[in-house]
């Protein structure tokens, strides 16, 4: 069954290739953009129903132009779920104003855009949704995440604000907040001593990105936090 077009940014060998392959298995054909272009052509090349749109979401010139060949390959996205992120430790003393403006652009501005670009199809047909993946710097600004946090507050914001805009007219936006190390094999590697259950699995953000997309409108959730049962809180 085709359930139409899914618009995945960020795809990574974590939660991004997750996203793919849940979305994939049940019936979208899936828009893949990332940077790296080997990474998405070998995804592209195991999983059917993919195409690979290789981009910088922080260029938004770019970024348009790739969403206008989408629509005209695949045709207008019904779910779009923004997974691209950049980040970086530092205290405000240390980071660069332009290292934060570049993460403002990857983090929020082009979620913007994609919001611009890709919404009124959904206004349109009465249904989609945008689901955004967060984590807890949403929530609190650390010493040592001045030059990060910022920006993902801020997409939360912006997230909720197209919530409350787009939510009456059929489209479900919702932040997913992420409290947990996803496990990929640099965290493996950066965290060797820690147990199974310190990790969240990618395949488990996807299940519960998947349920979000498709809960019935008179329940939708706007923010989903998501942790480990091994994980402090």
């Amino acid at each position: 069954m085709d359930m139409g077009v899914c618009l995945v940014t960020g795809v990574g060998p974590g939660t991004g290739a997750a996203l793919v392959r849940r979305f994939t298995a049940d019936g979208y054909r899936v828009a893949m953009l990332a940077r790296d272009v080997a990474r998405l052509e070998k995804l592209a090349a195991e999983v059917p129903g993919t195409a690979a749109f290789p981009v910088d979401v922080g260029d938004l010139d770019a970024l348009r132009a790739v969403l206008a060949r989408v629509r005209a390959e695949l045709g207008a996205p019904s779910v779009v779920l923004h997974n691209a992120v950049a980040g970086g430790f530092g205290s405000f003393e240390t980071v660069k104003p332009e290292d934060l403006e570049q993460r403002f652009r990857v983090n929020v501005t082009s979620l913007l855009v994609l919001a611009q670009e890709l919404s009124p199809a959904m206004v349109e047909a009465g249904r989609g949704a945008i689901v955004v993946t967060g984590n807890t710097s949403a929530w609190r600004g650390k010493a040592g995440f001045a030059g990060f946090a910022p920006t993902k507050a801020a997409q939360r914001i912006l997230a909720e604000s197209l919530a409350r805009a787009l939510g009456p007219k059929g489209v479900h936006v919702a932040y997913v907040v992420i409290d947990a190390v996803i496990d990929v094999p640099w965290t493996r590697k950066a965290f060797a001593d820690r147990p199974d259950e310190f990790f969240i699995q990618p395949s488990g953000i996807a299940d519960a990105v998947h349920h979000l997309v498709h809960q019935q409108p008179s329940a939708w959730t706007f923010e989903l936090d998501l942790r480990p049962y091994g994980e402090n809180w």
